[in-house]
């Protein structure tokens, strides 16, 4: 007996079974890859600060409300972040500075008209770093309170955001900085300038005596260091319906001349939000009372006015009567501009702040002086002289209309020019790109740009000329600013003396 072995070798041409492992393994490493793709991107795109304000807390020294944004998801916001920030600035040539010095070969003209003479308040308020300089460390300090870094390096512009900027002044202050490199390009120096966005100035002349600090912000007073710069609201505020400046005044003064002088209201008018934290708006609500106090003080209710789109606030209606009323808000107010526009005599109560034109107006020349001691009664008395003079009353409510009226987009872009300039002048390093900063081109600005933000940037929109030449500076004169100031203090106290004395008179 015998075991027979038998062995069954396989057969070569059977199949084998197929196996999934490897695809699965591909499959599993490729959504982990597409997870942590996206993983990164969004805590890319969740610590990229943006012009609109995404990613941007608001300034610790005035808080407001957080921003809204209208995309519908989570990822068409990613998307907008990343395309508009990095993906919209085409390459272009670095642009080769260009002399300020006329060249009868260049095509530019020869003759340079002369600045305004409220241009010499450049010399003042960068005086501070006259015999110092601006150093990396002044910059670095001014950090702590701004809530952006501008700088230009061989005509392109970066920004370096900080912090948000209440509604949408952040985008419209850069917008303008865009439009100055546009029209005159080449021309516009390397320079590095902190910026804040809010209303009151901050940098203490007591405390920043030793060292002061430039920032850069809307206004500025006597006690404070803040280097006043032309606001937003000429290009336009899209949360208030105000178009670009020249649009707007050209509106205003349209509308002045719907009623003769005779014809206007003899009357003062203010119209305005007084929850604002001003005292002096609280104050001036009292005077609300025409044949005691000659005044109509109203009440705008902001949030209705916003949802019908401001157009009950057109300020061309808003000319109607001979005598209106300026009243600082939580600080200095961009209504200055719009007030002195109608060719009403400007009934000014004593300001606390300038911008960088205010500084250029005179008492009795192109407004009124009114006191906030005893306001209701300051206001009638000025009301009162008027329409006891209403020859001289029309006449400095025309010369405060041409005063604005001079104040061109042209001579703003100038001041802009001529304030960097200088400020260029003074510092003692050159300017680098941080890290942590953007280019900003026409393109990306306008990509983070709402409907009707855009459309309001677009009509602000310089056109490039090689034949525009900025006007020429004038030289800094001390004692001239000087005898201004004297000038105005020693008006305005005449003023308050003939009010005392009519009020004197009355109580006997």
């Amino acid at each position: 007996m015998g075991l027979r072995l038998r062995l069954r070798l396989p057969h070569k041409s059977s199949p084998r079974t197929p196996s999934y492992l490897l695809l699965c393994v591909l499959a599993l490493s490729f959504f982990s890859f597409t997870a942590l793709l996206l993983y990164k991107v969004d805590d890319f795109v969740a610590q990229t600060k943006t012009l609109a304000g995404h990613n941007l807390e608001p300034t610790p020294w005035h808080i407001f409300p957080r921003k809204s944004f209208n995309e519908a998801t989570k990822h068409s916001q990613a998307y907008r972040i990343l395309q508009c920030s990095y993906f919209s600035c085409p390459y272009n040539a670095v642009v080769q500075p260009t002399s300020l010095l006329p060249d009868s070969g260049s095509g530019r003209p020869t003759h340079q008209p002369q600045c305004p003479d409220f241009f010499r308040w450049i010399h003042r308020d960068l005086e501070p770093w006259a015999k110092t300089g601006v150093t990396k460390e002044h910059v670095k300090r001014a950090k702590a309170n701004a809530a952006f870094r501008v700088l230009i390096l061989s005509g392109k512009l970066y920004v370096d955001l900080y912090y948000a900027c209440v509604q949408s002044r952040m985008m419209f202050t850069i917008w303008g900085i865009l439009q100055l490199l546009n029209k005159y390009p080449g021309m516009v120096p390397d320079v590095d300038m902190m910026f804040d966005c809010m209303d009151k100035p901050i940098i203490n002349q007591t405390e920043h005596q030793s060292f002061p600090v430039p920032l850069f912000r809307y206004c500025t007073n006597e006690a404070h260091l803040d280097i006043p710069f032309p606001d937003w609201s000429f290009w336009g505020w899209s949360e208030t319906n105000l178009r670009p400046w020249e649009e707007e005044f050209g509106d205003i003064k349209q509308g002045s001349r719907r009623r003769s002088w005779e014809s206007k209201q003899p009357r003062a008018y203010w119209k305005g939000n007084p929850d604002v934290v001003s005292p002096i708006r609280l104050e001036l609500m009292k005077c609300n009372h025409s044949r005691l106090w000659g005044a109509q003080i109203m009440r705008q209710d902001w949030a209705e006015e916003a949802k019908g789109g401001f157009e009950q606030s057109r300020l061309s209606n808003q000319c109607n009567h001979r005598y209106k009323i300026y009243a600082e808000g939580y600080a200095w107010s961009v209504s200055l501009k719009y007030i002195l526009s109608c060719g009403s005599m400007t009934l000014i109560i004593s300001p606390e702040y300038e911008d960088f034109f205010s500084r250029g107006l005179l008492p009795k020349e192109n407004y009124w002086p009114v006191s906030p001691t005893d306001l209701c009664r300051s206001i009638r008395y000025a009301v009162d002289w008027g329409n006891a003079n209403p020859s001289d009353a029309e006449k400095i409510g025309k010369r405060g209309q041409e005063y604005m009226e001079s104040i061109s987009m042209n001579r703003i872009y100038d001041y802009m020019f001529h304030l960097i300039s200088e400020y260029s002048k003074l510092q003692k390093f050159k300017p680098e790109k941080p890290a942590s900063a953007n280019e900003v081109c026409a393109g990306s600005l306008l990509c983070f740009a709402e409907q009707k933000e855009r459309e309001l940037l677009e009509r602000s929109k310089v056109v490039a000329s090689s034949l525009d030449q900025p006007c020429k500076l004038p030289d800094e004169d001390r004692n001239r600013l000087e005898r201004l100031i004297q000038q105005k203090r020693k008006t305005i106290e005449n003023v308050r003396n003939m009010e005392m004395t009519r009020t004197e008179r009355g109580s006997r």
